[in-house]
């Protein structure tokens, strides 16, 4: 095996950055099975529009947690740790090595910092922070959040309602910020079982990758997938909806704007994601 001979192969990266060639290649070298950490592409209806590993390629490798939740549907990074464990475990144990692939930062921080234990939140705690966005905006909770836990705030990346309303709840149900319960943790890999690999490409690359895969996108079928969405009643507390691409080409599709400018939007934020994440990698793992 390569890798250091390593069971767990961390791979970690900005979208568009080539993850996914890279992974195959580590799986023809090693005979080992590819898992999803990139939380979009947990979700079924949306393939083309998150890069998932399409039929193909799946056909080289096996490939684990990729496309089996509905739009509705609310992972944590605790949902996703669960459900990677088996997998974890089994590699640990002798079986195939596992290549841990994909976007997410915190799922990454999960397995090489671990996991926070936080008490259960009440549900009416929960609902106070949902509210508390909805009727505050963005923008005035973020503030309010910097108040008692600036580390999570900056954090967390712009229009991801489910982080922040997480880190308010946390704070209004314990009085502990997310951060101290997170510095509180014991790492969930052992430091010896796993070659960390984050990748760094160049900024003009990377953003040159970003507005041809959207383009391309389109030409497999992109839009057919939002159209089924909608039909299938889309609105926009759906998790999904963070899907990057998904709420420009449902503006198009609704008649408010032409294809044209919905693309042009789409990529502007899709290359200030990728920075944002770039940024986050280097960070998080130093």
């Amino acid at each position: 095996m390569s890798r250091n001979h390593r069971p767990l192969y961390l791979l970690a990266g900005p979208t568009a950055s080539g993850k996914t060639a890279k992974a195959l290649e580590w799986a023809a070298q090693t005979g080992g099975t590819i898992l999803n950490a990139d939380s979009m592409q947990l979700y079924a209806d949306v393939p083309i529009l998150t890069a998932r590993p399409d039929a193909a390629e799946r056909t080289r490798a096996p490939h684990r947690l990729y496309g089996h939740l509905d739009g509705q549907t609310l992972w944590s990074t605790g949902d996703w740790l669960r459900a990677a464990r088996p997998f974890i475990t089994e590699a640990l144990e002798g079986g195939p090595p596992l290549c841990i692939v994909g976007g997410t930062g915190l799922y990454f921080n999960a397995l090489v910092y671990g996991l926070a234990e936080i008490p259960d939140i009440d549900e009416a705690v929960r609902q106070e922070a949902r509210a508390a966005y909805d009727e505050m905006g963005e923008a005035n909770l973020r503030a309010r959040l910097k108040q008692h836990d600036p580390q999570a705030e900056a954090r967390i990346m712009p229009n991801d309602q489910q982080r922040l309303s997480r880190a308010w709840e946390v704070w209004l149900q314990t009085g502990r910020s997310l951060t101290d319960w997170q510095n509180r943790t014991v790492p969930e890999l052992a430091a010896n079982s796993y070659t960390l690999d984050i990748l760094h490409p160049d900024r003009a690359w990377l953003y040159e990758r970003c507005d041809r895969r959207l383009q391309v996108m389109l030409d497999q079928g992109a839009l057919d997938e939002v159209r089924a969405l909608m039909d299938k009643g889309l609105v926009d507390d759906w998790p999904i909806m963070r899907v990057l691409g998904l709420i420009e080409f449902v503006s198009y599709l609704q008649g408010e704007t032409s294809l044209e400018d919905a693309l042009a939007l789409a990529r502007q934020k899709t290359r200030n994601y990728a920075k944002r994440q770039s940024t986050w990698f280097r960070n998080q793992f130093k």
